[in-house]
């Protein structure tokens, strides 16, 4: 059975995860990193159940669905940086906001992408420069933001410039290089292929690839958001909140420019 193998191979996967937020993050609980392992493994088994319901994707492409949005979702980007900043400065409840705006914007940006807008963006170099370069300032003016936050005797008190709401989280997707980049390839790959020509098919697997990738996003984004949160008291102690801003203000900015180099 297709989910039987799925689910074993990506049971290391999650693991491996997991082992990413403890050992990367030296000071993350142990009940941060069980969090972390049951979110994921909820994920994928989720993701798998819900393919063999719909029956539209082979074990072959299901397993390289889930291996890229693995790939994609939880390697550090300008999405999981910021889930990470944000939960450290003002804590979970109030990232819950940006959390719920990373599937929503990208759930809205793959729908474009699907109806003819990544065509338009790929034939089009002007358009695709476009969208290149205003990610690029967008992202270097938050890393700009973020290097001026300082912070103030107390836990959770800052003088930060970095407010990033659900409208502001929506609206940073459309100009999220890595975000354009895994659209483009999931329509290509995943949506369009197999089902040229059949429109229910085609509704059936944008459908599916919609409800994995955005699932994708949210807990890719919460797994990095509680690594920030559970540092926070940490963060308070002397000037570390400080070198812990300007140190995601630098990395930030080299994504930025990397993203920009590289699309």
């Amino acid at each position: 059975m297709a989910g039987v193998s799925a689910r074993a191979g990506f049971a290391v996967v999650r693991w491996l995860v997991a082992l990413f937020g403890v050992v990367g993050m030296g000071a993350v609980s142990l009940k941060v990193a069980v969090q972390i392992n049951q979110c994921v493994a909820y994920l994928y088994c989720f993701c798998i159940d819900l393919a063999a319901y719909t029956a539209r994707m082979s074990s072959q492409e299901l397993s390289a669905l889930l291996v890229l949005a693995t790939a994609m979702s939880f390697t550090p980007g300008p999405n999981t940086m910021l889930s990470t900043t944000l939960a450290a400065q003002w804590g979970l409840r109030r990232t819950w906001a940006f959390l719920f705006a990373v599937p929503v914007g990208w759930t809205l940006l793959m729908l474009a992408c699907a109806f003819g807008l990544g065509t338009l963006l790929t034939t089009l170099p002007v358009l695709r420069s476009a969208v290149r370069w205003l990610g690029l300032s967008v992202l270097l003016w938050l890393a700009w933001k973020l290097w001026r936050t300082r912070p103030q005797p107390g836990v959770g008190s800052t003088t930060s410039n970095l407010h990033v709401g659900f409208v502001q989280g929506v609206l940073l997707q459309f100009v999220n290089i890595k975000a354009w980049t895994l659209a483009l390839a999931l329509t290509a790959g995943w949506v369009t292929p197999s089902t040229a020509g059949v429109a229910e098919q085609f509704s059936q697997r944008l459908g599916l690839v919609l409800v994995v990738m955005a699932l994708f996003a949210f807990f890719s984004n919460l797994t990095y958001a509680l690594i920030g949160a559970s540092l926070r008291s940490w963060l308070q102690q002397g000037q570390r909140l400080l070198s812990f801003n300007r140190g995601m203000a630098l990395l930030l900015a080299a994504t930025a420019l990397w993203m920009g180099w590289t699309s």
